[in-house]
């Protein structure tokens, strides 16, 4: 009668051991078919996407954090990045309402006015196609 409680728990133990190295194995891996997709996803640039990163990139110029860019600090911004061109002209064409600053509303109306101009096809979303031509686009592989 030992033997056999013996033999049930051992049995009882492999099952047990197969089904959890089943159940921690990693999952299949992805078909090449749909690595493509997830490349080309990564190429593409919603609005929402498009102006979260300009605007971080540019309120690295609020250099006193109080949430808006002055012409002083718009300059130095623009010097720093070695940005040709009038710096007060571009700063300028941001500030809508033209109270001295830019703030987090006009980028975002700028980078709405620009993404626009990009999205050729007007679908909300930018193709490496439609920025090949805008700073922003990634660069061939050398």
């Amino acid at each position: 009668m030992i033997r056999r409680s013996i033999l049930a728990v051992a049995l009882s133990l492999l099952t047990v051991a197969a089904l959890a190295q089943t159940a921690t194995q990693p999952p299949a891996a992805t078909p090449p078919a749909a690595a493509p997709a997830a490349s080309n996803a990564k190429s593409e640039l919603t609005l929402a996407k498009f102006q979260k990163r300009r605007e971080k990139a540019v309120m690295a110029a609020d250099t006193d954090g109080d949430g808006k860019i002055s012409l002083l600090e718009w300059e130095a911004f623009q010097a720093k990045r070695n940005v040709k061109g009038d710096a007060a002209k571009s700063f300028a064409r941001i500030d809508s309402n033209h109270d001295g600053f830019i703030d987090r509303a006009e980028l975002d109306a700028f980078f709405a006015k620009r993404f626009a101009r990009l999205d050729k096809n007007g679908d909300g979303v930018l193709t490496a196609d439609e920025m090949s031509g805008h700073k922003s686009a990634p660069k061939p592989e050398q």
